[in-house]
């Protein structure tokens, strides 16, 4: 009887241990996390490239303007390799509004597309003054005339208000448009319409005026000041200038000032630093309104001579850091990533400098078997390895005034771009520059980010500086894949997309692989930095 009931409690734990290892191993297979993007996509219509957001998971699309966003037929679509898509080539999307795409692998990540169809409007009357106002939400095109100007007597010389080969109350030019005079304008009723699916009711609208000249902004940045006025099309006009603590206005000399029909453009150079001025725009015998404005100061380029370095050995190997040990670096190099496997890539040099004094920072780029690293020094700061080899960065660092050029000396020795990226899909991106001269990269941007810009390196999870962020107020670059035996000077003119924002960081990268980041280049190439400075003033 013992016997028995020993094998029954045997049967029973046995029982009981299969059903706990059961459990155990049911809870611990799980399913790897694999981020899912779509890294690439052309619609019928499309104008430029696809702009792919990672962090928001939406593709932005361009649309020439006579395309029917009801009907947008998917001409290529790529995502991340083994995922699947519910969205395929040939596909016909409607994108009136936004289109959701769901990506499966294990997991499933929602995306979205989004189109944009920009249309290029117009709006001019004879003898107008300034320039037109288009509101696309109001649908109301206004334009100003003088006060003299008799309502009977507009006459329309420019209307575009929808895609090419639009009609305008059903006729090709503006024959059947008809003004109505009110109290103080004029109006008219417009129906713009193209093919069948393009449909819109707009009012023009004219104005009397007294001003005949408008200084509608000045912006001084440190010796610049950029100026931008509105008159009467086909008269004298320009902008006069003055220091606010004297009284003689000086006319801004024609050939720093830029027409464009009534509206009118000058950048001033030469002025002085911390300086207050006085401005004013004229057309004709008419003068603008006053408007003041305050320069800037010429502050110089923390460390850009590249003379401070420190060393300190990780894990066997030397790891040279870009600022004097004990104080905060304003540079920083992907060495903490490099000494991982080797010594330093991005190293000071006493060798070869450009004009054989001090010390100039030497970039290499290098095969480290497990991964690719470029030479690169850069504004900001290595935060720290992520993934294995990958790198987590910040560019950038605080900065508020307006340079107008980065000013430096290099030297590039390029060789044969032979390592390109494992992922699949970038592999076959660059494919291209296999065997192909390595390119070295340098650029500077000013934003007004309110933090510095992360970067990730991590395939799965990329975000790369992008020179077209919404936050760049200021960006040049510089490229070449020319092999130099001597320094060569570099002027890199920054050119500003807006003139009245100021900025908050400034970044500036050098590469000896332009696509590094990809972890892609030529093995030994070789890119030497040395005296950088900005320049806060344009020649004549």
């Amino acid at each position: 009887m013992r016997g028995h009931r020993f094998i029954y409690r045997l049967f029973l734990l046995g029982i009981g241990i299969t059903c706990l290892l059961q459990g155990c191993i049911n809870n611990d297979i799980g399913y790897p996390q694999i981020a899912l993007s779509i890294t690439a996509m052309q619609v019928e219509g499309q104008v430029g490239n696809a702009i792919i957001s990672e962090e928001k998971r939406m593709v932005t699309l361009g649309l020439d303007e006579s395309v029917d966003m009801r009907k947008v037929l998917v001409r290529s679509l790529s995502v991340t390799e083994g995922a699947k898509s519910s969205l395929s080539v040939n596909d016909v999307l409607d994108l009136t509004s936004p289109c959701n795409v769901t990506l499966s692998l294990y997991q499933e990540y929602q995306w979205s597309i989004i189109a944009n169809r920009e249309i290029s409007r117009s709006y001019k009357i004879l003898n107008q003054i300034g320039v037109s106002e288009l509101n696309e939400k109001t649908y109301i095109a206004t334009a100003y005339v003088s006060r003299d100007t008799k309502w009977k007597d507009l006459q329309i010389v420019n209307l575009k208000l929808g895609p090419d080969g639009a009609t305008y109350n059903g006729n090709t030019d503006f024959s059947s448009i008809e003004w109505i005079p009110y109290t103080n304008y004029a109006s008219a009723k417009v129906k713009v319409k193209y093919k069948d699916f393009f449909e819109e009711d707009w009012e023009l609208r004219v104005y009397r005026k007294d001003k005949m000249a408008e200084t509608k902004q000045a912006d001084g940045f440190v010796n610049v000041a950029w100026l931008y006025g509105e008159g009467i099309e086909g008269l004298d006009n320009g902008f006069e200038i003055r220091e606010a603590s004297v009284t003689e206005w000086e006319k801004v000399p024609e050939k720093y000032v830029t027409i464009n029909g009534a509206a009118f453009t000058a950048c001033v150079p030469h002025l002085k630093a911390q300086t207050t001025y006085v401005c004013r725009a004229y057309s004709g015998e008419n003068y603008g309104e006053e408007r003041s404005f305050t320069t800037g100061q010429a502050v110089e380029l923390p460390d850009g001579s590249f003379e401070n370095w420190h060393s300190v050995i990780e894990k066997k190997h030397v790891w040279w850091k870009p600022w004097t040990e004990g104080t905060t670096g304003y540079w920083d190099t992907g060495n903490k990533g490099v000494v991982t496997a080797s010594d330093s890539n991005t190293t000071p040099t006493t060798q070869v400098t450009w004009n054989n004094n001090g010390t100039a920072a030497c970039l290499q780029s290098k095969n480290l078997f497990i991964k690719f690293a470029a030479g690169n020094l850069f504004m900001g700061e290595f935060l720290e390895v992520v993934d294995g080899t990958n790198g987590l960065l910040d560019f950038g660092k605080p900065f508020s005034e307006r340079p107008t050029k980065l000013k430096g000396h290099y030297k590039y020795v390029p060789q044969n771009v032979t390592i390109l990226p494992t992922n699949s899909d970038d592999k076959k991106a660059f494919e291209f520059l296999k065997n192909k001269p390595d390119t070295c990269s340098i650029y500077i941007a000013l934003g007004d980010w309110d933090s510095p810009v992360r970067i990730c390196t991590t395939p799965s999870k990329r975000q790369l500086f992008d020179k077209n962020d919404e936050h760049i107020i200021a960006y040049a670059e510089l490229n070449s894949g020319k092999a130099m035996t001597e320094y060569e000077p570099f002027e890199l003119k920054l050119d500003y997309r807006v003139t009245n924002r100021v900025p908050k960081y400034i970044v500036v990268v050098c590469s000896a692989s332009k696509y590094g980041d990809y972890f892609a280049g030529g093995d030994g190439s070789t890119l030497w930095v040395d005296d950088f400075s900005l320049e806060y003033d344009y020649d004549n």
